[in-house]
């Protein structure tokens, strides 16, 4: 039997994909892998972590300035995320894509 200590620190341990799950429903940004990052309200994930985002901004630095493009929807390939942060978003946090 594990100490109390130890008992209520492995309470808290949260495993990636339930954090991915108890974000369905909430805005979450999404950093790609090269010069894209995407915010949107996360619909669905399956054990690959595709995602299917609606209500989506994604942000695109490009040589000409920052490109922001709004979609309905869109559904992420899990292989090209790099980052994922629940809640978040590159103005609010002052992030790549901030002005």
């Amino acid at each position: 039997m594990l100490p109390a200590k130890q008992r209520d620190t492995n309470k808290s341990i949260l495993m990636p994909s339930e954090l991915v799950d108890r974000c369905i429903g909430s805005q979450i940004w999404v950093i790609m892998k090269g010069d894209k990052e995407m915010v949107g309200t996360l619909k669905g994930f399956d054990v690959y972590v595709n995602m299917v985002l609606e209500d989506v901004t994604e942000y695109e630095d490009t040589p000409e300035g920052r490109r922001v493009t709004k979609l309905d929807q869109i559904l992420l390939n899990g292989n090209n995320i790099a980052v994922l942060v629940p809640g978040g978003g590159p103005d609010a946090a002052g992030g790549a894509a901030a002005e």
